[in-house]
């Protein structure tokens, strides 16, 4: 309790003019370091945040600082405000860390945002502890809890810390791989799929090797996780098998580039755009706004058609059926014409008509034409194309039929019915 009673005697004499400028002074010449080197700085930074001072780096460089003059204006003054900044700012460092990361790694993440308030009353609680000198004593009354697991003890300063050092460790390596999923991957590889496995298989391993290293920096023995992985492997063979085969196959998808972010598939009927391939399931939107989530499995061992794997190009045709007695060729020209008036159809391969059949009320056309965007949509321009073909054949006067049937009708003899 020392400590809290020098706190409060500190309080009662107040700052002193050196105390209150060092303050002014350190904060000053770190925002003027962050203000110099983060003029170019990139929108989600996590060193300058969007306004410099909620970043990693503002709290950190004021840390270093006010530590620094408080060892040093502490040898001839009393030092209150410096010695209740420096646990301030380390709680705002770890909570500027943690909410830029998660900002940057799972951004509008609800599960993110909780977490981030968790951290922040903890970091804040711990921080008012450190200032009145309360936490010592707090840390000592954890190491006598304890919890009795088989012949293994732990005490709850121990759990504490074991999560605190493993939370730092996986935030560590998220920052790690986004950095390299934006600096590096970003400027090396220009296909999106592939550039999504490397940052995958790169955070993943990242997050192992970091929960690794903070389990054996808590003390946790790493052989016991043998026994782990086996009963692990066990369940991954029977219980999980489908999603060990989803996420393998998702891998195997981004690896192999069968699908690519872009492309316009068509899976059981459903036909969209693959808008994003996850490591369990694929999500694809359709034109109408609809969205398909897909195993990834189902894409491995199942057969999609992709409309846009080698070639973007797509046939299209539009059937129209005409008199008997109209012009043929007149026909065919107009329904030429109408494709070639269409900005989106291809001009090659050129579009053409053809007498398809002679069927029951009339000569019937099909119109072929290729279109290169079918992401854009198909029955847009096929509307497009068949009002300019009905809008031409009304002035050429070619007439399309009705359906037309005979009705016979037999009149049975009265006389006979007599």
């Amino acid at each position: 309790m020392d400590e809290l009673g020098r706190f409060i005697n500190d309080l009662d004499h107040g700052p002193t003019a050196w105390d209150v400028g060092a303050l002014v002074a350190c904060l000053l010449v770190a925002y003027g370091i962050c203000w110099l080197t983060g003029r170019k700085r990139p929108r989600d930074s996590v060193w300058f945040g969007r306004a410099l001072v909620d970043g990693v780096l503002f709290p950190l460089l004021a840390l270093a600082l006010t530590y620094s003059a408080r060892l040093v204006v502490g040898e001839y003054h009393a030092t209150p405000l410096l010695r209740i900044a420096v646990p301030v700012l380390v709680a705002l460092a770890g909570i500027r860390l943690l909410a830029r990361v998660f900002t940057v790694v799972f951004p509008g993440s609800a599960a993110a945002r909780l977490v981030e308030r968790v951290f922040s009353w903890v970091a804040w609680i711990a921080a008012a502890l450190w200032i009145m000198g309360l936490l010592p004593p707090v840390m000592a009354e954890m190491e006598k809890i304890q919890f009795a697991f088989g012949k293994s003890h732990i005490t709850l300063l121990t759990v504490v810390q074991g999560t605190l050092s493993c939370g730092a460790v996986l935030v560590l390596a998220l920052w790690i791989s986004a950095a390299l999923e934006h600096r590096v991957l970003s400027q090396h590889m220009n296909d999106l799929s592939l550039r999504k496995v490397a940052a995958n298989a790169i955070r993943a391993v990242l997050l192992l090797l970091g929960l690794l290293f903070a389990l054996s920096a808590v003390g946790v023995d790493l052989t016991a996780l043998s026994v782990l992985g086996g009963a692990l492997g066990v369940g991954l063979g029977f219980g999980l098998q489908k999603l060990a085969a989803n996420y393998v196959s998702g891998f195997v998808i981004l690896a192999e580039r069968s699908l690519r972010i872009g492309d316009t598939v068509r899976v059981d009927g459903f036909e969209g755009t693959v808008m994003d391939i996850k490591t369990r399931y694929t999500l694809i939107r359709s034109l109408s706004g609809r969205e398909s989530i897909v195993p990834n499995e189902k894409l491995i061992t199942e057969r999609i058609e992709n409309l846009s794997l080698a070639d973007s190009r797509i046939l299209l045709t539009v059937d129209v059926a005409v008199g008997y007695d109209s012009d043929v060729d007149l026909v065919q020209r107009i329904l030429v014409d109408a494709a070639k008036a269409s900005e989106r159809v291809l001009a090659e391969p050129e579009p053409a008509a053809r007498l398809a059949r002679f069927g029951a009320d009339g000569l019937e056309f099909s119109l072929l034409f290729w279109i290169a965007d079918p992401s854009n949509g198909q029955l847009n321009v096929r509307s497009e194309i068949n009002l300019r073909v009905l809008a031409d054949f009304r002035a050429a006067g070619i007439d399309i039929p009705y359906p037309q049937r005979v009705v016979h009708v037999k009149q049975q003899d009265l006389s006979s019915r007599a």
